[in-house]
């Protein structure tokens, strides 16, 4: 098949190389177009849905902060907030 290529008010027929050079070009958009993620519905149904994730940690550290044994399991967060919730308190 013939191909052709512009430039400017110039058309002309395209030479081997230029073909193959266009269709190599094409296959590696054609491939990137390929790798993108699929967006599903529920995903962005869920990212609408979810707190923001300032308010998902805040509800983390109190579900922390409330129970003796998970203030063991997750010392290092428990006292890493803790300290800035002391500095700074309401």
């Amino acid at each position: 098949m013939v191909r052709f290529h512009r430039t400017g008010d110039i058309v002309r027929q395209m030479t081997a190389e230029e073909e193959a050079a266009a269709d190599a070009i094409k296959a590696q958009i054609d491939a990137k177009e390929k790798l993108k993620p699929i967006i599903k519905e529920y995903q962005t149904n869920r990212k609408n849905e979810y707190p923001a994730i300032g308010d998902q940690l805040d509800m983390l550290w109190h579900s922390i902060d409330e129970d003796a044994s998970l203030k063991s399991k997750y010392f290092k967060f428990h006292q890493a907030i803790l300290a800035v919730k002391s500095k700074y308190p309401k």
